[in-house]
């Protein structure tokens, strides 16, 4: 039975930390393919706009291309208006046998907010990426107990940071791939 992941996100922008850890996670969870997909709206970040859809998914075809065990879909951007997850597994449930839900551990601690998180777990298994800087499972939530915990990379990058280098003038190309810093520069991006 095939195993597809989904990775959703803003990816404002896409960058090192998020491929790194998605090709351990591959690896370990022996997936098929893992999805990128980026959201429309956050339901999370409904107050804080995004760069352009149409930057953040090219970005992120440029991150992927050269990784086989990698896809992206503009599946949110297309449906438009805010993304929530739940949609988003009940379309691709019905092409794929089996899905696996990938978020970071600090989704988790807030998963009981999301939009019927029971009904996601009906249609997913709930994989929770999770460094050794983040603190000891403790339960905060039932969905704890019905987590996977995979154990990834400690990348010390993160969008918010990559977007602030670039307001001051400094250097990204430790944390963004070429292609991305590349398209980044090329249009303007974050200035």
């Amino acid at each position: 039975m095939n195993k597809t992941g989904i990775f959703g996100g803003t990816f404002d922008p896409v960058h090192k930390g998020h491929i790194l850890t998605a090709k351990k996670l591959v690896e370990i969870r022996k997936l098929d393919k893992l999805i990128f997909i980026p959201c429309n709206i956050s339901p999370h970040k409904t107050d804080k706009s995004a760069t352009a859809a149409v930057h953040r998914l090219e970005m992120l075809k440029l991150a992927v291309q050269n990784h086989p065990e990698f896809d992206f879909t503009d599946y949110e951007i297309q449906k438009g208006d805010i993304s929530y997850t739940l949609n988003t597994l009940e379309h691709f449930s019905k092409i794929y046998n089996k899905i696996e839900l990938v978020i970071g551990y600090d989704n988790l601690v807030s998963f009981h907010t999301w939009r019927e998180p029971d009904k996601i777990l009906e249609l997913a298994d709930l994989i929770v990426m999770k460094r050794n800087t983040d603190s000891a499972i403790k339960p905060l939530n039932k969905y704890f107990g019905k987590a996977n915990f995979v154990e990834t990379p400690v990348i010390d990058v993160s969008s918010t940071e990559i977007r602030a280098r670039l307001k001051n003038n400094s250097p990204i190309s430790d944390l963004v791939p070429p292609e991305v810093e590349k398209y980044i520069i090329e249009n303007k991006l974050y200035l």
